[in-house]
This record gives structure tokens, C-alpha cells and sequence, in this order.
């Protein structure tokens, strides 16, 4: 690949002497771009540089998250202002509310790739325009979507002012989605049509989607939409509804929603979260089945350089391969881990376990480091269920205060300003913590970053994640600790539900079926049981030299099978193969010859849209016999569907049906005769054992294609019989 690639995010979590960044989005897209500095590709990152950042956490005895604001030291900060061709600070306009709001530019150097910093503390900015990038994820709306505006305008303005013209424009998250009607705008000034322009974008942009919970794709009314974009419609070659439909859900713009209809490819960040996200689409597309929905995914992975801890490094520096480093996606580089022998490995764990007691946990006692510690560090959402352990408070006090075999559980995390029912989960685990009976067994770290986050997971002995099944897009904290040999218990969920193998850590299967409190119940209880059958037991079965032989070998077992797997090397290596270099192919192709391709799918759509309502399937006739091979039924699908003036190759035909087992099967219907202008036999076989299955759930689906679409339901549009 010979052109950039422009990565843009809400949030990027480099260094916690950078705190522009809340939480998991923001440390992937940090590590994103420091894999894409390690493996040298051309990449930049585009977001905001914060005044405030998130916010600073302060948790009291009364457990009552409290909010402070101070303004960030940028003197820690290594990014310098970027100067235009003449030296001066150079600054980009974004229109937001029938006004100009002045931005300046701010340059984060990782390696070699510069992340770019939009900042609208200006000058020539009155003093609330001044205050739009204070906070990151700002509770108010009006001001969050300024700061949409703002990054997604401002950044496509400001990559133009540097002479930047990316090949690819990845959207990380939907909080960037307006940069498509920015690049719009810039064909529509160049005389292209609305249409095209559309096409052209779409063909070069991919969009990563993050979040399962449909609270957390940002949406806006209209009127609002109307307010600080009415100014910007026009510039785009067509009228206001047609750049409302593109984002419209009801009666809000929904910034998802328009990701996903600028983008060529759509993906998730786990193979679960894949399905997920087909599934929350599938509510904008009923007409097309959830297993069809365009959404592909690539799992997220770790930059083991930031996360592994250097007492390990070291380690397993003695052991790996020479050129390990470089190789850290090859399971055979890590399969040496197996021959460390398992006391040197416990004893660099139980050096870090010291090191997160010092600094986390001061005066617990000379007992703690002998004590099976358990970490819980996340963002404090009702989904991710941080009190599931206190179910049965009875229960956990004979686990915790076992006087043979005594446990400690360490808790962090934060819970967004506006979101009060994660504030309450936060005071209640502080009211818990202070009980008599778990005073020092339960403990809560308050103000978790990233600084906070290397010491604990690399010094728990196991990492626990218990959220609601399937609301876990990946979860990347779990990687972070098995690269560390801590071992993951957690809700199959997210990426451990490609992790898990039965011997590199412990499973809860995750209920999926009935109220909150059943899945509660039953996943509570399955935690319980793996604690006090399972993980309490094998972390205290000792040697004769006080190293747990078993629970060292489940620490080899996860390093050898999960680093290989949940790395950031993986993760943008896949990025490049499967969906950058396709995408910079696809753009490239449809903006050669003045938009030649771009212009065509755009006609070709336009034709299709304004004809389909001709398309409808007149009848459909099964004929079943015995096929050659016993068991076997063959069926015959024959059906007349009318097309009108829409040529019979400008569509596919086939046979659907349910599998039984959650799936669909599907069969290809071919144009056999055409019965009358625009009337034709399609027909088709099915080789099944279920004859009776086939006939229940047939039906049949006419979706328009073309060579040049990205997938086949890039139209959203089929006619069902």
C-alpha cells in the first residue's frame, strides 16, 4: 500500500501522561496506531486534544463518585503545534450554528505516525466556541455535537490544509461519521453530482463499530441536526432530507446509522460482536434476515509492547526466540514460554503482585502477596455488571475469609457523569467494602487510567469480567492480563469466546434467555461455583517449594495460546489484508477517468431505486423426488417473478429458508425463460434430508446486484414472495 491511511477517533489513549482518552475505545485506538508504527504503515490519527480530558475520579467513604475538572498540563505532553507554510500556528474553520469556529492544530508524534489534535481554545473564538473541547464525551448534547462537527469536519479541513490525500478514511466509532458529508461537500464543489459523490466516498471510507448497546450510538433530533448543520446541507449537491435519510432512525439523526451507509465495509470487533451487531442492524433492514446484514469483524488485540510488563520481557527474552519481538503473532514464537521453568515464572508474577501491592495497595499487610488476588477494572456500566460477585454476600464472605485459603478482590473503574445507575453500582461496592466482615478483602481503586491499569494487569493472579452475554463487543483488559500469565475467569463473551479452550483460564457459558435477575442468578452462580471448586483450590495446591505447579501450567497454557491470538500486530495486519487494501483498490478504482465507476453505480442505483417498486414474485412451485444419493430429497424451485424495464442480470434470485438451527439456507434460482415483457421463470434445486423443514421455511428473495457493489445487500433493498 502506497497511500495513507486516516484513522480517525473520539479518543486515543497513548500514555496515561496523555489523558485524552475514557477508556477501552480510546487505549485500542492508541494501540492501533502503535502497532501501525511498529509494522511502518503509512497511517495518521485525527482527533481532539482536550483541555480537561475526561474527568479526574474522587470516590469518598460515602462512596459518591465526585467529578473534578483541573485543566491537563500539557508541559508532560510531547505534541507541538503545527505552522503553516509561513510558520504560523495554522488553523481550520468549521461551520456549527450559522457561525465559523476557528480550530488550532496540535501534532502527536508515535514514531512515525503523527496523530493529529484539534483544539477550539482560539482566540478569535468567543469564549463558549473556546470551551467546545474542553471535556471529552460531554454529558451536554448541544456541546457533543459540536465536537462531532468538529472532528469530523474539521479533521477531513485539516488534513487538506497539511496537502494530505488519504487512500482510506477509517471511522473509529461513529462519533467521526460526519467527515463522509465533509468529503461530499469536496466532490460537490468539484461539480460532482450528489449521487456520485456518495459513491465515491463510500467506496474509499470503512467504519469499526464498537458498542452492542444501543445507547451508546450517538443520535440527535432533527432539530438540532437543523440547527448547527442547516447552513452546511445545500453545500452538498442535494437537499436537506436526502442528507437526513442517510443518518435518519425515527425521528433522529443516528450517527451509526450513518457510518454504516457511508462506509464500503462495516465491521465488528469479535466474532460475537459480529452477530451482535447484524442483529442490531437488522432493526434499520427488517426486510433482509440478520445473518445477511453487511458486517464483518476483526477481533481486537493488545500492543504487547505497552501492556507486557518489563520484568516478563526480560524473561521471556532468556527463553523465546531471538527475534520473538518481531514475531508476535506466530504461536511458534511463544511456545517456548513452556519451557520457562514454572519457578522463575512464579516468581517474576509474584515480583509484579509486590509491585501492584505497593503502589495500589499500601499496608494490606506482608500476607497479601500470598493471598489469590482478583481484579475487576472496567467502566462502571449496569451491562458490565461489576456486583455480580455480591450476590450472595454469605457466600463470599466464607470464600473470602477462608483462614486457610482467604481471597481479595480489587475493583476500578469509572462510571460516565450522566450515567447514575453506574454511580450507584460504584457506592454500593464502596458501602460492601466498608463492611466489617470484607474490610480489606474488597477494595476499590478510584481514579483507574492507564498508569493504574499495567500495574493491575500484571500483578492480580486472575482477571474477572462477568458481563450480560453478548454485550461485551471484545474486551481488550482480559488480553492485556493474559500476556501477563494472570489468568482470565469471565462470561464467554466478547473475545474470550475465541480465547477460551478449557485449560487457559475458567468460563462462565453466560445466560442469555430471561429477565436481567435469571441471567443474573445463573451466571452469579456459576461464578461462585468456579471460585470455590475450581480457582481457590488450584491456586493454593503448592509444591513442596510453594509454587502451584497446576496454576503455572494454566499461566503457560494462556501465554502460548492467547498472545499469539489478541495482539495489535494480528489485529492490523488483518486490517491491511482484508479491509484497507481492498478499500484503497475500490476507491481508487471508482475515482479513476473523473469518477468514471463512481458516477456509473450511481446512475445504476438511482435507476434501480426509482423501478424496484415494479419487482414482485408472482408464484412459486416446488416439486420433490427421490435424489441419486439415498436419503436425499431433491427439490425443484420454480418461480415466475416480474422484473419490468429492470434487466434480468441486474438481479439475483434465489430460494430461503430457515436451517432449524439458527441459520439460513439459500439457493440460486437462474433465468430459464422469459414468459413476457418482463415476466420470467427462474429456476432452481435444493439437495436436502429434511424435506419437510424445506417446504415450511421456503420463501423466495429478489435483491438487486452488480460486479461493482461492495456486497450484495449494499442497496438495503429485496422483494420477497
Amino acid at each position: 500500500m502506497t497511500a495513507s491511511i486516516a484513522y480517525f477517533s473520539a479518543e486515543f489513549g497513548i500514555d496515561a501522561s496523555i489523558p485524552i482518552y475514557s477508556g477501552g475505545l480510546g487505549v485500542l485506538a492508541g494501540d492501533h496506531i502503535k502497532a501501525a508504527n511498529d509494522l511502518e504503515l503509512p497511517l495518521c490519527g485525527v482527533g481532539i486534544l482536550y483541555r480537561k480530558g475526561y474527568f479526574k475520579q474522587v470516590v469518598g467513604e460515602d462512596g459518591i463518585q465526585r467529578h473534578l475538572y483541573p485543566e491537563i498540563d500539557r508541559t508532560g505532553f510531547q505534541v507541538e503545534p503545527v505552522s503553516d507554510h509561513e510558520g504560523r500556528p495554522l488553523l481550520v474553520k468549521v461551520p456549527i450554528a450559522n457561525r465559523l469556529v476557528y480550530l488550532k492544530a496540535w501534532r502527536l508524534q508515535v514514531g512515525s505516525i503523527p496523530v493529529y489534535l484539534l483544539d477550539a481554545d482560539v482566540e478569535a473564538n468567543d469564549e463558549q466556541d473556546r470551551r467546545l473541547t474542553d471535556n471529552l464525551y460531554a454529558s451536554d448534547r448541544h456541546c457533543r455535537i459540536c465536537q462531532e462537527i468538529i472532528l469530523g469536519i474539521g479533521g477531513v479541513r485539516l488534513l487538506r490544509k497539511l496537502g494530505l490525500k488519504p487512500a482510506v478514511w477509517h471511522m473509529n466509532e461513529g462519533h467521526s461519521a460526519f467527515l463522509t458529508l465533509e468529503r461530499i461537500r469536496e466532490h460537490s464543489a468539484q461539480g460532482l453530482s450528489f449521487d456520485t459523490a456518495l459513491e465515491a466516498v463510500k467506496a474509499s471510507t470503512v467504519f469499526t463499530t464498537h458498542t452492542p448497546v444501543p445507547a451508546g450510538h450517538d443520535q440527535f433530533d432533527i432539530q438540532m441536526m437543523d440547527h448547527y448543520l442547516g447552513d452546511f446541507y445545500w453545500q452538498l449537491g442535494t437537499d436537506r432530507d436526502t442528507i437526513l435519510a442517510l443518518g435518519r432512525v425515527g425521528d433522529c439523526f443516528n450517527m451509526t446509522r450513518l457510518a454504516m451507509r457511508t462506509a464500503a465495509i462495516v465491521n465488528g470487533v469479535s466474532a460475537l460482536h459480529e452477530e451482535v451487531t447484524k442483529a442490531l442492524f437488522h432493526q434499520w433492514m427488517p426486510h433482509i434476515p440478520k445473518q445477511d446484514i453487511p458486517v464483518t469483524s476483526v477481533t481486537n488485540g493488545v500492543h504487547i509492547d505497552t501492556w507486557l510488563a518489563p520484568e516478563l520481557k526480560e524473561l521471556y527474552s532468556r527463553y523465546l526466540p531471538a527475534d520473538w519481538r518481531g514475531r508476535t503473532g506466530e504461536p511458534a514464537a511463544w511456545s517456548a514460554v513452556r519451557d520457562i521453568p514454572s519457578a522463575q515464572l512464579w516468581e517474576r508474577h509474584q515480583k509484579l503482585k509486590e509491585i501492584l501491592l505497593e503502589r495500589l495497595l499500601p499496608g494490606h499487610g506482608a500476607s497479601a502477596k500470598e493471598t489469590l488476588l482478583i481484579g475487576f477494572a472496567r467502566r462502571f456500566a449496569t451491562y458490565k455488571r461489576a456486583l455480580l460477585i455480591f450476590m450472595d454476600l454469605d457466600r463470599l464472605d466464607k470464600i473470602v475469609n477462608d483462614p486457610e485459603r482467604p481471597v481479595r478482590f480489587v475493583f476500578a473503574g469509572k462510571a460516565h457523569p450522566a450515567d447514575g445507575p453506574g454511580q450507584q453500582m460504584i457506592r454500593r461496592l464502596v458501602e460492601i467494602s466498608q463492611m466489617e466482615r470484607f474490610k480489606g478483602r474488597i477494595v476499590f481503586i478510584e481514579n483507574y487510567d492507564m498508569g493504574s491499569a499495567k500495574t493491575l494487569v500484571q500483578g492480580v493472579d486472575v482477571w474477572l469480567n462477568t458481563p450480560v452475554k453478548p454485550m461485551e463487543a471484545s474486551g481488550t483488559s482480559g488480553q492485556k492480563a493474559a500476556l501477563n500469565g494472570v489468568l482470565n475467569c469471565s462470561v464467554l463473551d466478547g473475545w474470550w469466546n475465541e480465547g477460551y479452550n478449557g485449560r487457559n483460564g475458567w468460563a462462565i457459558e453466560g445466560e442469555t434467555e430471561g429477565s436481567f435477575d435469571r441471567q443474573t442468578q445463573k451466571d452469579g452462580e456459576a461464578l461462585y461455583r468456579l471460585l470455590e471448586e475450581e480457582i481457590v483450590p488450584l491456586y493454593y495446591r503448592r509444591n513442596a517449594h510453594s509454587v502451584p505447579l497446576d496454576w503455572v501450567n494454566r499461566m503457560k497454557e494462556s501465554i502460548c495460546t492467547l498472545a499469539p491470538r489478541f495482539n495489535t500486530h494480528r489485529m492490523v495486519r488483518e486490517y491491511v489484508n482484508r479491509i484497507y487494501a481492498p478499500t484503497e483498490e475500490r476507491g481508487n478504482r471508482f475515482s479513476a477517468n473523473g469518477f468514471e465507476i463512481a458516477g456509473k453505480v450511481a446512475a445504476y442505483k438511482r435507476f434501480i431505486r426509482e423501478q424496484w417498486h415494479h419487482v414482485r414474485v408472482h408464484s412459486m412451485h416446488t416439486h420433490s423426488s427421490q435424489g441419486t444419493r439415498i436419503g436425499l430429497t431433491e427439490t425443484l424451485f420454480q418461480v415466475h417473478v416480474y422484473l419490468g424495464p429492470i434487466w434480468e442480470k441486474d438481479v439475483r434470485v434465489e430460494a430461503v429458508g430457515s436451517d432449524g438451527d439458527g441459520g439460513i439456507w439459500k439457493v440460486k434460482l437462474n433465468a430459464v425463460a422469459e414468459l413476457g415483457k418482463g415476466l420470467f421463470r427462474y429456476e432452481g434445486t435444493f439437495r436436502d434430508r429434511n424435506d419437510a423443514m424445506l417446504h415450511s421455511t421456503a420463501n423466495v428473495r429478489v435483491v438487486p446486484v452488480s460486479t461493482d457493489f461492495n456486497n450484495d445487500f449494499e442497496m438495503e433493498l429485496s422483494t420477497w414472495g
